[in-house]
C-alpha cells in the first residue's frame, strides 16, 4: 500500500488541482481569442471593403470579452463568492450604461459608418448633397474618404473646393442627392426622368 501512496502530501493535492484548472481555463481563453482573431483576419482578406478600424475595434472587444469571461471563471475557482461577482458586474453595467448615453453621438456615427459600408448608399468618388429644405441648398461635394466618424467631401470649385467633414449620422437624418462616380451622371430609378437627381 505504501508503494501506491502519492508522491506529494495530501494537503497539496487540492491546490494543485485548482492550479491545473486555472491553467486550463486560461489556455482555453487564449486559444479562443486567437481563433477569433484569425477568423477576423480571414474575413478582412475576403471582404476588403470592410474598414480596418472596425475590424480592430471588433477584435479588441471580442478579446476583452473572452479573457474577461476566463478571468471571472478563474475567480470562481479561487473561491470568490458569486454574489460578489454579481455586485461587481452590476456596478460595471451601470457605469457602462452611463458612458453609453454620454457617448451616444460618437456611437451613432460608428454605427452609421457600418451601415454606409454595408448598405452602400454612396461610394468614394460619388457626388452627394445633403438636402436641408427644398429652398435651401445643403452641403454638396465629392466623397473623398469614409472613416468611422466622418465622411470627407470636397466642395465644387465654384464653392472654393474646400474639404468638409460630415458626421456619418447626418446621412441617415436627411435626404441625399447622389451622382454617380466621375461622370457626374445622376443616379436615377425607373420612375425618374434621365438627368433628374434622386432624393434618398
Amino acid at each position: 500500500m505504501e508503494s501506491l501512496a502519492l508522491p506529494v502530501p495530501a494537503y497539496w493535492i487540492e491546490p494543485i488541482l485548482v492550479g491545473l484548472q486555472i491553467l486550463l481555463i486560461l489556455l482555453v481563453g487564449y486559444t479562443l481569442q486567437r481563433l477569433v482573431a484569425r477568423f477576423l483576419t480571414r474575413l478582412a482578406e475576403r471582404y476588403p471593403l470592410l474598414p480596418p478600424e472596425l475590424l480592430v475595434m471588433l477584435r479588441g472587444g471580442l478579446r476583452w470579452l473572452i479573457m474577461g469571461t476566463a478571468f471571472v471563471a478563474v475567480l470562481g475557482r479561487l473561491g470568490v463568492s458569486a454574489s460578489v461577482l454579481w455586485a461587481a458586474l452590476s456596478g460595471f453595467v451601470a457605469v457602462a450604461a452611463v458612458a453609453f448615453f454620454a457617448m451616444w453621438s460618437v456611437l451613432s456615427n460608428l454605427l452609421c459608418a457600418v451601415f454606409i459600408f454595408t448598405m452602400g448608399p454612396f461610394r468614394i468618388g460619388d457626388v452627394v448633397e445633403l438636402v436641408d429644405t427644398t429652398d435651401k441648398p445643403g452641403i454638396k461635394g465629392r466623397v473623398m474618404a469614409i472613416n468611422l466618424m466622418f465622411t470627407t467631401l470636397v466642395e465644387p470649385a465654384e464653392l472654393g473646393g474646400t474639404l468638409v467633414q460630415v458626421p456619418n449620422s447626418q446621412f441617415f437624418q436627411k435626404s441625399i442627392r447622389r451622382w454617380r462616380g466621375n461622370d457626374g451622371t445622376p443616379i436615377v430609378s425607373g420612375e425618374k426622368r434621365a438627368g433628374e437627381p434622386v432624393q434618398r
